[in-house]
């Protein structure tokens, strides 16, 4: 039974060696193939992650939308909404968000996600920061005095200016550290958006790529900068400890009682069901059909010809009582031998594409550096699925040559 079954292998290896270079040009097609797959997969699945973790990290329960936007990122609710769902029953904290989209023009850094907290709230405070008491930088970060700035008068701070013709306080805003880095900034340093200064109060780390790559800014000010005032994009929200499991579609409906503007989803359902995210998967998969298909014909090609070509050899072994089965197995099995073999390769290389954008200047803090485990399962799987579907038609012809019939092409 060894002996039989070395030699099957062996036959399988000799034949992959009999035309190192095809066997080399299939691999290098497949590994692409497979490698184009893993890398735009890998993208989506991961820019999901990190969207997910900006709420894992900071154990949010439910998300409170618009009803009915077809962006809930770009969704628009009144900025009292959190006080009102704090006083629903089974909710222990609310926290709105709005969320926005600036560049730093004269560090040519656009496209950066910026999120507007409460800096006297329990989400502000679960990034690890706090305002310095006396950072000798002459800067008011504080939510309520933001919030007391006059809207008539200019001069106003909210931090008890006399109105005599004083500069009002720079507000602080604060740094995911992968943006930090890319900005190479450091507390106290100045920030001009929208032609307003800012300092940088602090930096922080989050579990969520995405935050890493984002700033906050209190809340006014963001409002102010981006002419939403009274707005938020969508309230994070904790249960109260008490709430079990069963109960959390009871917290949902009183939530929604509220206001028939409101949907509050679970974490993950949230994500899930993003636009942004199903459009990521969607084109993702789209894109990777083709070079599948291209994969696919590929390996077909390389078996058929290797069929072909020891058309002799098969019909020695069918005369010597080699079932078609195991004559089937030998093809299929050289097919799957090449793709996972590709698959490897095409990973490899997928892993370290994304390692060299990732840590570009555009795509930092969107890109995850790695690829999951996930995806490489599903890279095998589509593997080992090209490598069968590629080697059917090849098996089937060798299995349907009689020996006599092949025995005409070894003489």
């Amino acid at each position: 039974m060894q002996r039989a079954i070395l030699t099957f292998l062996g036959f399988v290896l000799k034949s992959l060696s009999r035309r190192p270079f095809r066997t080399f040009l299939t691999l290098a097609a497949l590994a692409t193939a497979i490698g184009s797959v893993m890398a735009l997969v890998g993208v989506a699945d991961g820019f999901a992650d990190s969207f997910r973790g900006v709420y894992e990290s900071h154990q949010v329960d439910l998300v409170v939308s618009r009803q009915g936007s077809a962006d809930r990122l770009s969704s628009s609710l009144a900025d009292d909404f959190p006080q009102r769902i704090e006083r629903v029953d089974g909710v222990g904290e609310a926290a709105g968000v709005l969320l926005e989209t600036l560049s730093i023009e004269d560090q040519q850094i656009y496209g950066i996600p910026a999120m507007g907290l409460r800096t006297d709230g329990w989400l502000f405070a679960d990034y690890g920061l706090s305002e310095p008491a006396d950072s000798g930088l002459g800067v008011n970060s504080s939510e309520v005095s933001a919030s007391e700035v006059s809207a008539g008068d200019a001069n106003a701070t909210g931090t008890g200016s006399t109105g005599s013709g004083e500069e009002p306080p720079v507000e602080m805003i604060y740094l995911g550290q992968n943006l930090a880095d890319r900005m190479q900034a450091k507390v106290g340093d100045e920030v001009m958006l929208f032609d307003e200064p800012f300092r940088v109060g602090g930096t922080f780390q989050s579990g969520s790529i995405w935050e890493n790559g984002s700033m906050i800014l209190p809340l006014t000010a963001l409002q102010r900068l981006t002419g939403r005032e009274g707005q938020l994009t969508y309230i994070n929200v904790l249960l109260d400890e008490s709430v079990q499991r069963d109960e959390v579609d009871q917290v949902v409906t009183r939530l929604e009682a509220i206001d028939p503007k409101l949907l509050a989803l679970a974490t993950e359902e949230f994500v899930e069901t993003d636009r942004r995210m199903q459009m990521a998967g969607s084109m993702a998969w789209m894109t990777s059909a083709i070079a599948l298909l291209v994969g696919a014909i590929g390996t077909l090609n390389t078996m058929m010809t290797s069929v072909l070509e020891r058309t002799g050899e098969i019909g020695v072994l069918r005369a010597i009582g080699w079932p078609t089965r195991r004559v089937a197995m030998i093809v299929i099995l050289e097919s799957v031998i090449l793709a996972l073999i590709a698959t490897v390769i095409g990973g490899v290389g997928a892993a370290i594409l994304l390692s060299v954008l990732s840590s570009t200047d555009s795509a930092a803090g969107v890109l995850q550096p790695s690829i999951a485990m996930s995806v490489w399962i599903r890279g095998a799987v589509i593997g080992l699925g090209i490598g069968v579907v590629g080697a059917l038609l090849p098996a089937y012809r060798a299995t349907r040559l009689h020996p006599t019939e092949a025995l005409r092409h070894q003489g």
